[in-house]
């Protein structure tokens, strides 16, 4: 049955791929369906878009289906604090994303409210969060039943552990890339006090490297691009940092 994208409110990007743009931060979600589970890519930034972000997925899904896994790109609110609204998924990060969940749970806090969120709604979800269950040194392999999905840490760059993630090209679709905050379109990329700009163009050269010349490249804000932007916006992160 070809998933319901357009009534659950999103864009379908191949026959298993879609995503959405979430209000307010205008975060991307997406969602990649295989015949025996589905992956979630992001969170929303509090339990009652995590919520929303699950019940498009089981609507798109149908059949009482639900998701299975959810990919964390990095470890920025309004990409992770809807997490514990997937009970019972498997949960994936970089390496090094439990530690700030772990040591920096009042900082991402703090970091939410400041940017507007509810304060109750910041401290429930931070009371809440969900540590990813595995942790992606290197590239790690999801087979979610006729689809299989690489899970690539490639950062620092946006922050210290940025996680993307390539859907290959099947029946004819083009390869799709979740680049994360890794790549906006929206605005010009945030570099905040996490960020590591010295490895930020390598990241980016990584992520091309994944998807190639041909492949619709997902950044965390904004409409989707393909790789020329992704490399115009790497010279620009070159030239603003002093990094080649």
């Amino acid at each position: 049955m070809t998933p319901a994208w357009e009534a659950a409110g999103w864009e379908r990007l191949a026959r298993r791929v879609g995503r959405c743009r979430l209000p307010v931060w205008d975060c991307a979600a997406g969602l990649v369906v295989g015949d025996d589970a589905a992956l979630m890519i992001e969170s929303g930034s509090s339990l009652a878009e995590g919520a929303a972000l699950r019940t498009q997925a089981q609507r798109i899904l149908g059949g009482g289906r639900r998701v299975t896994h959810l990919a964390l790109t990095h470890p920025h609110f309004d990409h992770v604090l809807g997490a514990a609204a997937f009970a019972g998924v498997e949960v994936y990060g970089a390496v090094g994303i439990d530690t700030v969940f772990a040591k920096g749970r009042e900082e991402l806090r703090e970091d939410a409210v400041r940017h507007g969120l509810d304060a109750d709604a910041a401290a429930e979800a931070t009371d809440l969060l969900v540590h990813p269950h595995h942790l992606v040194c290197g590239e790690w392999t999801l087979d979610l039943g006729g689809l299989q999905v690489l899970l690539a840490n490639i950062g620092p760059g946006h922050s210290g552990h940025d996680l993307a993630v390539l859907v290959p090209g099947t029946d004819g679709d083009r390869e799709i890339v979740f680049c994360g905050d890794l790549v906006e379109e929206s605005g010009e990329p945030q570099a905040g006090p996490d960020a590591v700009p010295s490895r930020w163009p390598a990241a980016l050269d990584r992520l091309l490297e994944l998807g190639g010349e041909n492949a619709l490249y997902v950044p965390g804000h904004g409409a989707t691009v393909n790789a020329a932007f992704v490399h115009t916006q790497r010279a620009t992160l070159a030239t603003r940092f002093g990094v080649s």
